[in-house]
């Protein structure tokens, strides 16, 4: 763990900071501003749409002009978005609020490869933590993220504006931090060593599963947590309940990180994964029983802990299927996957609570954790058979 490193770590809690505003804020100005309530959420989903569509620009992007570079042109953009969101929501403009989502996108896709780039930070032995510490970047995010919303909701008249207001000064003290940070160049192919195509990498069992345990894990959570202040608006609770939540959720997302790479590195990262599984089952269950506070409350603490054990075990998985050479292309596939899943449910989110409300956007949630279910089985029984094999 060296200087580059925490410097990134700094930078990873800047755009953790954007991304829980990003998702608390626009649901609720989506609200106000959507013409019809199944829209409220499209939003959100502009901006992972935005991100997924983003995936390809940054892979070449980051192999044309390097890693800083890259990442200083995604801040730059994530100001000009947060800018033209602000304008959007002190102008009543739902269309062109969709819009800035989805050029915010490109700062996502970007900041994203961040828990890619801790690891070429360290040494060897520290792969496992550096994903989870960086990622424990979060943890301001969290506390500052739907405190910011709260103090700033009326901080320019217009609700909210305040609060993209303020992301434009945030990235552009992370794109003062990024200056300082040295990057190792990335490696090159070599003529004398075959190069591998997209589909031969994908059909790897730690390619797939890696996949999807951070892309459905990802698509539940974000399921449930875009549609939760929504939810908890059309139930009577206060926003500072929803605030409570969505925070508590989020340090839960974050403050594992702390020693999932440790449990990883001990116990396998199979078994961390199964017991993210297990955690957001329970969420569903505690969501399922009632909609008081402490039951919205419960359920999305397990659900950002669930999270935490899947996206961290699916990336440590996932590092296991391609080569240095590869691994702009490769990373920016999976983020594209991951991308995609969260747009479909973020789009689902809002249509789904509009027509048939909280209980039935739980239930529903089973299906992506049964698929996740096999999927974990298919790599354990894969391995067994290959370790009998040798």
């Amino acid at each position: 763990m060296n200087r580059n490193f925490w410097l990134l770590t700094l930078c990873q809690c800047f755009f953790m900071l954007n991304n829980i505003t990003f998702s608390f804020v626009n649901g609720l100005v989506g609200l106000a501003l959507a013409p019809v309530p199944w829209m409220a959420t499209l939003p959100v989903t502009g901006y992972v749409v935005g991100s997924a569509l983003a995936t390809t620009l940054v892979a070449r992007s980051q192999r044309a002009w390097g890693r800083k570079r890259s990442f200083q042109l995604g801040l730059l953009v994530g100001m000009v978005a947060s800018g033209l969101c602000a304008y959007a929501a002190a102008t009543g403009r739902f269309w062109l609020l969709m819009l800035s989502t989805m050029l915010a996108g490109y700062y996502n896709a970007n900041a994203a490869l961040y828990r890619f780039v801790a690891m070429e930070l360290v040494g060897p032995a520290y792969k496992e933590r550096s994903i989870s510490w960086v990622l424990a970047g979060g943890i301001l995010g969290a506390v500052t993220g739907p405190n910011l919303a709260r103090y700033t909701k009326d901080m320019l008249g217009t609700p909210f504006t305040g609060a993209y207001a303020m992301l434009v000064g945030f990235a552009l003290v992370a794109l003062a931090i990024m200056s300082f940070i040295s990057f190792p160049a990335l490696p090159r192919h070599d003529p004398a060593r075959p190069g591998r195509t997209m589909r031969e990498i994908a059909r790897q069992p730690v390619f797939v599963v890696g996949v999807a345990a951070s892309a459905l894990g990802y698509g539940v959570m974000n399921l449930l947590m875009s549609a939760t202040p929504i939810a908890m608006t059309q139930m009577h609770h206060s926003f500072d309940h929803a605030a409570l939540v969505i925070e508590w959720h989020v340090l839960a997302m974050f403050t594992p990180s702390f020693f999932t790479g440790q449990l990883i590195k001990r116990f396998g990262v199979l078994k961390i994964m199964w017991v993210g599984l297990v955690a957001n089952l329970a969420c569903i269950a505690i969501a399922l029983s009632g909609v008081a506070l402490m039951q919205f409350l419960g359920a999305l603490v397990l659900l950002g802990v669930g999270w935490n054990f899947l996206f961290i075990g699916g990336t440590t998985l996932f590092t296991e299927s391609y080569r240095p050479e590869e691994k702009t292309t490769v990373q920016s596939s999976m983020d594209f996957c991951i991308y995609s899943t969260m747009a479909v449910t973020s789009f689902a989110s809002g249509a789904l609570l509009s027509a048939r409300g909280w209980e039935f956007l739980n239930w529903g949630s089973l299906v992506p954790l049964g698929a996740l279910a096999v999927a974990l089985g298919w790599l354990a029984l894969h391995r067994r058979a290959a370790s009998l094999a040798t």
